[in-house]
């Protein structure tokens, strides 16, 4: 028996599943449809910044063709309409419809719009999925977002950035960076504040400064000053706070998060949280037919929650997990496969569920700052504990002046948490030990000395993760390099590292230099 998947989405997670699936195709056991509503060759938007200003080609950002998927039907912009659950069959925007065995849900998120007086949208974008805003607005999703910054990137403008999370101080890095003129607009008192502490914030916010990145603290945004051009066409020109600022600019980029594309899943009667309902076996809690990952799905498990109106949890917004929720869910429908051919084979039992047990570690990227942040850094290591409450055991070191701290939470000396800015190799470090459960040592300060200048060598050695995303070590990238891989686009195509999130990839340069040094 053939089995038809059908997979809606054709961004890095889509795409990741589908290539896992490319033996099951050419052995002929199943047929594969991706539809996607870009036109575009699916692309990795991760990386959409550093397209932006030019730091990426074009070329490093595809994620793959229909060449890279023999065998498989891959249909850009090609829009899905709805499901038609009693029928198995997707039906598309331009009536078509696609039967399916299986059909896996990649549809990502969206970015969330907040409402200011004087935005308005202008019609839907390329894609049919998402609406065009008031000119010189864009939330940087895709290509077209992309040209706006480039345009004023390569004429020095400037850009406000609307949210300091991580992934607007990552933009207005590179914007700086690329001789642009950022601010930073946000709500709170610090930026990135799921990730840091007051102090970590306060290093943070000297070093963006220094680079060139204004930060706009307390501004609650209300709307946006518009002006007609020579051709009658409103375009954006302030961004106006409650308090009566005005940030001025010749683009706004909107980041302020994102939520989980789950339209598709509703309409079709399928249950939803903070995104698609799935099981640890990633199948929908409504509909077994039908799966989702990356970040529109949020696992659960429907024996402890089905009767909840709020269910806890959701998508992470990392591609690391997405990736390995794809790899997961491949293997398991070939494992079904193969157990139709041998009724003696209990899959149940030998493919167990799907668990994410690789905690995320967030790495800040640029060359302007090395910050790495990893779980729970509230905790004030001054602040009275209460009587009962077992508190954490924090180490902190800061040295404002010299743009360096580091915060490490432990409890029974195991590290549940730490933050560390100006101090990569120490980062490093902490970053090995938090994803293995590690102990510190009892001297807490043996690690800050692996920024020492005379220190050449980590406790982690060849088998420290270096590439989160896609789990791949120091070793397996030297091992590339050693094997004629000469730069980070060729250490990505033999090993994928440095191809997700890109925060690796300063790092795979550094061992890619040093080897051409060594062997000069």
């Amino acid at each position: 028996m053939i089995v038809r998947i059908v997979v809606v989405g054709a961004g890095p997670v889509g795409i990741r599943f589908a290539e896992e699936l490319l033996p099951l195709v050419s052995a002929g056991r199943a047929t594969v449809t991706v539809v996607g509503a870009e036109t575009a060759d699916p692309y990795n938007r991760v990386l959409i910044g550093e397209y932006a200003v030019g730091e990426v080609a074009a070329s490093e950002l595809t994620l793959t063709t229909a060449a890279g998927l023999p065998g498989i039907d891959l249909r850009l912009g090609a829009r899905a309409e709805r499901i038609d659950r009693d029928a198995q069959r997707v039906v598309l925007g331009d009536g078509s419809a696609v039967s399916y065995d299986r059909l896996v849900l990649a549809t990502g998120a969206r970015p969330i719009i907040p409402t200011l007086d004087g935005l308005h949208t202008v019609g839907p974008d390329d894609s049919g999925l998402d609406a065009r805003l008031t000119t010189g607005v864009c939330v940087l999703r895709d290509l077209s977002d992309a040209a706006q910054v480039r345009e004023v990137v390569e004429r020095g403008g400037r850009v406000v950035v609307l949210g300091a999370g991580v992934l607007g101080i990552e933009l207005a890095m590179l914007l700086a960076d690329a001789g642009a003129t950022p601010a930073v607009a946000h709500f709170g008192p610090i930026p990135m504040p799921r990730q840091l502490d007051r102090g970590s914030a306060s290093v943070l916010s000297s070093a963006l400064a220094s680079a060139g990145v204004a930060l706009v603290p307390h501004t609650r945004a209300e709307g946006v000053i518009v002006r007609e051009d020579e051709n009658g066409e409103r375009r954006f020109r302030a961004l106006v706070s409650s308090d009566a600022k005005h940030i001025e600019g010749d683009l706004l980029v909107l980041s302020c998060g994102v939520r989980a594309r789950t339209e598709l899943a509703e309409d079709a009667g399928l249950r939803v949280g903070n995104g698609v309902l799935v099981d640890s076996d990633l199948r929908s809690w409504t509909d077994q037919r039908i799966h989702a990952i990356g970040d529109c799905a949020h696992i659960a498990d429907p024996e402890l929650h089905l009767h909840e109106k709020r269910v806890p949890g959701g998508p992470n917004g990392l591609v690391g997990p997405g990736w390995r929720q794809a790899s997961w869910l491949a293997a398991r429908i070939t494992a079904e496969l193969d157990a139709a051919l041998d009724a003696g084979l209990d899959t149940a039992e030998d493919h167990a569920p799907f668990r994410e047990d690789q905690p995320g570690v967030v790495v800040l990227k640029g060359e302007l700052v090395d910050l790495v942040s990893a779980g729970d850094v509230s905790a004030d290591p001054f602040a009275p504990v209460p009587a009962g409450e077992d508190a954490p055991g924090i180490a902190v070191w800061a040295d404002p002046e010299h743009g360096t701290y580091v915060k490490m939470a432990t409890r029974s000396g195991v590290l549940t948490g730490f933050v560390s800015v100006g101090m990569p190799r120490t980062a490093a470090e902490l970053s090995v030990l938090y994803l293995r459960g590690g102990e510190l040592p009892a001297d807490r300060s043996l690690l800050l000395r692996l920024d020492d200048a005379d220190e050449v060598e980590t406790a982690s050695g060849r088998d420290a993760t270096l590439c989160i995303c896609n789990d791949v070590t120091v070793g397996q990238v030297e091992d590339a390099i050693d094997d004629g891989c000469g730069t980070v686009a060729e250490v990505g195509g033999c090993t994928r590292a440095g191809t997700g999130c890109g925060g690796c990839r300063a790092r795979i340069a550094e061992l890619v230099h040093a080897h051409a040094a060594a062997t000069a």
